[in-house]
């Protein structure tokens, strides 16, 4: 297996905007912490402000898991939101395995 390209997974990252302040997080300099191992990511990240609106949080982790996914040679993503309010419940949505399909 080869080794995810971290430059695909920045370009990835500079692409998804906080949908309040319409900048990426990276240039808010949103992600704290990022171990890629194989084919898997491990990303921590923050929000601009601890009561963010909870819309937007998810939003922004769902988007994070949607961009690292879209990256190749990614097959598992898990993304963590810390220092918000409402971070586990986030963190618990964002993560739960995908249900199969009917």
């Amino acid at each position: 297996m080869s080794q995810v390209e971290r430059s695909a997974i920045d370009s990835a990252l500079a692409k998804i905007m906080d949908p309040e302040l319409g900048r990426s997080i990276t240039e808010l300099r949103l992600v704290d912490r990022m171990t890629v191992s194989g084919g898997s990511v491990d990303l921590e990240f923050h929000l601009t402000a601890p009561f963010c609106p909870p819309m937007f949080a998810l939003k922004i982790a769902t988007d994070i898991k949607a961009g690292l996914m879209s990256v190749p040679g990614v097959i598992e993503a898990k993304v963590t939101l810390r220092g918000h309010y409402l971070a586990d419940a986030v963190n618990k949505q964002v993560n739960r395995p995908a249900q199969p399909a009917h």
